[in-house]
């Protein structure tokens, strides 16, 4: 899956990283902050650790936005669409086909749209603001919204 292949290009650095910093540096020092703006526009700051992916944050984290990740990350929605300032998308690395053809399905897409489950967090993300949009669109639901 795309999110193996995402958290295996972090890994090495992740790695090195830690080795550097030393036993005496607290664990929680190395997590990276992540502000995410609610469906009701407020603003819920957690921490992931590097190499997790966005949608890994959330679920880690128990945030409750309804009907994010229903496909746990293996591309097959785009409920975990996310919106990012302009500065904070040129960041977040390229892009995939496969995560273009899914955030094209996407409810509210923007031109700084992303899917969670593909942004894996390193430090230079540290302090990013990633808003949920307002309603999800789920292909695996019939027209009329009902499963």
């Amino acid at each position: 899956s795309n999110y193996v292949i995402c958290f295996k290009l972090y890994l090495k650095p992740v790695n090195l990283a830690v080795q550097h910093l030393g036993s005496s540096v607290p664990v929680n020092q190395t997590k990276v902050t992540v502000n995410f703006i609610n469906r009701d526009g407020e603003k819920i700051t957690v921490k992931g650790s590097p190499g997790d992916s966005l949608l890994d944050v959330v679920i880690n984290e128990d945030l409750d936005f309804d009907g994010f990740g229903a496909c746990e990350g293996t591309l097959a929605c785009s409920t975990c669409h996310l919106i990012f300032d302009e500065e904070m998308y040129k960041k977040l690395g390229p892009i995939t086909d496969e995560e273009m053809d899914m955030l094209d399905l996407a409810y509210g897409l923007t031109d700084t749209s992303r899917l969670g489950c593909q942004i894996c967090l390193t430090k230079s993300l540290e302090g990013m603001v990633a808003r949920v949009p307002e309603s999800v669109a789920d292909i695996r639901q019939t027209k009329d919204g009902s499963s």
